[in-house]
């Protein structure tokens, strides 16, 4: 039971697909390297070696490059997060699963015959994962997009409904208050026609 947890664990590590990488590929290593609080990418190119065939998170190979005629070889956990990438250069022709004679032999004869169309068919599938990931993506923003219109509408109701009856209430106090100014106005202007007929009425009895 613990292994099968264990395993299980590890495959849900497992969060990018890579290519698959075998003994007598050449390959471009693309790492991430954290330098105080500074971080490079650092790449390296060399054959591979040796492929563990372990599944999961602990996947490794083994790389072997020469430098200044010193072989130089680096284990790199493929799944770790920083590696950024793995390109692959050139698919070579084997029989070994471990190519370890290749620590004895350099110059012509360290040379691999390659795999005439291998290269091509993995970057076709690397594609192929590439454009799924992308439609896959697409498809998840435009269901995103279709509910977020639907949902626009229902919240937009109701503040506008708001704004509105707000407004007319406001329209209706103004009307009030207009109503109001004017009646002292429309007071004083009865009284002043009164006054003028009183003042009227005497200058007509004297004519008589």
């Amino acid at each position: 039971m613990t292994n099968l947890l264990i395993q299980d664990i590890e495959k849900s590590q497992v969060t990018k697909k890579l290519p698959e990488l075998r003994p007598g590929t050449t390959v471009k290593v693309h790492q991430r390297i954290k330098e105080g609080n500074k971080e490079r990418t650092q790449v390296f190119e060399g054959l591979i070696i040796k492929a563990s065939h372990g599944a999961g998170s602990n996947k490794t190979i083994t790389v072997r490059k020469i430098v200044e005629g010193i072989g130089v070889e680096k284990i790199f956990p493929i799944y770790a997060p920083s590696i950024e990438k793995i390109e692959i250069i050139r698919v070579g022709k084997v029989r070994q699963s471990k190519l370890y004679y290749m620590r004895e032999i350099s110059g012509k004869a360290a040379r691999l015959k390659e795999r005439v169309g291998e290269k091509k068919k993995l970057m076709e599938a690397i594609n192929e994962e590439a454009k799924s990931k992308d439609e896959k993506a697409a498809n998840e923003n435009e269901t995103v997009v279709v509910n977020n219109e639907q949902a626009a509408p229902k919240t937009a109701t109701k503040p506008e409904t708001e704004n509105e009856n707000t407004v007319n209430e406001a329209q209706e106090k103004q009307e009030e208050k207009m109503q109001e100014e004017k009646k002292p106005t429309e007071a004083k202007e009865a009284a002043k026609e009164k006054d003028d007929e009183d003042k009227k009425e005497p200058q007509t009895s004297m004519d008589l």
